[in-house]
């Protein structure tokens, strides 16, 4: 799926994360990342900054997981970047 045909309604963006929790919960990371990513993409394209934040935080916690650090690094960082007030 491109960024052009990604979804933008409330109820894609609901789907794609109840899809990337269930796949995070259960230990597939991959799957997991491959989901929060849609739903990352889709909060830029809303402008919504405190969702863009939430799901670069899912997004670090999945690569931390995987042992991925940098990555997990660059994520944690774009949500420091992207909101004022800290989330979970």
């Amino acid at each position: 799926m491109t960024a052009a045909s990604l979804p933008c309604d409330i109820v894609s963006l609901r789907m794609a994360h109840c899809r990337a929790e269930h796949a995070a919960g259960s230990g597939q990371y991959h799957l997991a990342v491959l989901h929060y990513r849609t739903c990352l993409e889709v909060a830029e394209r809303r402008e919504d900054c405190r969702a863009t934040q939430f799901f670069a935080l899912r997004l670090a916690e999945c690569y931390e997981a995987m042992g991925l650090r940098i990555k997990a690094h660059a994520f944690r960082h774009l949500a420091d970047a992207d909101g004022s007030a800290p989330l979970g």
